[in-house]
């Protein structure tokens, strides 16, 4: 199977828009919306690559800059790397190959149609990097404090989650997190609890049990109309294809790494990652003895971030 790297950047105007570029008719996947970019050539260096196609075909000079994502992708006919930097540029972009052009407003790129592996990119420039998974809690004040430091501290994902614990209990400390989450503007999402979302008008996190439970794309559906995110925890391919059937937001992955929570199972590692991340569109983030020490390597080997319980709770 052909396989290319790719690299495309993210090219901002005085406002903060992005530019989009429509593939032509002459290309496969026509008409879609994708990030400026092209094919490194055998020997090139990716900023060289870039900076070249952005020449190329807008008429710019463009200085790649920070990382974004680097997104591995697997289409019927090729495999490809996508290399996604931001870019600093001189000259007014003009579609030198024909190609259609829209500043779009960061916000609204999410309504624009792209190949598959453009849209991990949207997602790592719109969406947390970390995702916070709640410990069980040993007391609910010491509990939600840790979710007020949390978010204090700039955690903007939060799945509740909490095994074991009594139900109603559990409903009380669920009605306090929602209001703290929704007073920091933080995403948060009920594990496995489909009425609990569906009654605070939050997010779903999916156990991988119930990616194919009969009845869960209703309770999808009564999410969504609420306005809420839903997701999925996923640990091989046909766990993530479902997740993407059903039209997850995004998934977890993992465990990448050996965790104190299960001693002596072994991680997929990056690599396992990396393979699993081509198969699907979807934001991942990876899960599994990571912390904000990984978000580079998780950003390089395709995944939104890093979802965590220990590495990301303020009282851990």
């Amino acid at each position: 199977m052909k396989q290319l790297h790719v690299v495309a950047g993210v090219i901002r105007d005085a406002r903060g828009h992005v530019l989009l570029a429509q593939r032509t008719q002459a290309r496969d996947l026509a008409g879609l919306w994708e990030f400026p970019g092209g094919k490194v050539e055998p020997g090139e260096a990716p900023a060289s690559a870039l900076a070249r196609e952005l020449h190329e075909e807008l008429g710019i000079e463009a200085v790649p800059g920070a990382p974004v994502i680097r997104v591995p992708q697997r289409y019927p006919d090729k495999r490809l790397v996508l290399d996604v930097h931001e870019v600093a540029h001189r000259g007014t972009p003009r579609g030198l190959e024909g190609q259609a052009l829209a500043w779009v407003a960061p916000a609204d790129l999410p309504g624009y149609p792209m190949p598959p592996a453009d849209r991990p990119v949207v997602a790592a420039l719109l969406q947390p990097a970390q995702y916070l998974v709640t410990p069980a809690p040993i007391d609910a004040a010491s509990w939600l404090a840790g979710l007020e430091m949390a978010l204090a501290g700039g955690i903007r994902r939060v799945q509740l989650r909490a095994p074991g614990l009594d139900s109603a209990i559990w409903a009380r400390l669920v009605d306090a997190a929602a209001e703290r989450c929704r007073a920091a503007g933080a995403d948060l999402l009920v594990n496995g609890d489909a009425a609990s979302a569906t009654r605070l008008r939050v997010g779903l996190h999916l156990r991988a049990t119930q990616l194919r439970e009969s009845g869960i794309a209703a309770a999808i559906a009564r999410v969504r109309a609420q306005g809420g995110t839903v997701a999925a925890s996923c640990h091989d391919a046909d766990e993530l294809d479902a997740a993407q059937a059903l039209g997850c937001d995004f998934a977890v992955l993992g465990p990448v790494q050996a965790t104190a929570s299960h001693p002596g199972a072994e991680g997929i590692g990056w690599a396992r990652f990396a393979a699993l991340r081509e198969g699907v569109s979807l934001p991942i983030y990876a899960i599994g003895g990571l912390g904000p020490g990984d978000l580079e390597q998780a950003r390089w080997h395709g995944g939104q971030g890093i979802a965590a319980i220990r590495a990301l709770w303020p009282l851990a």
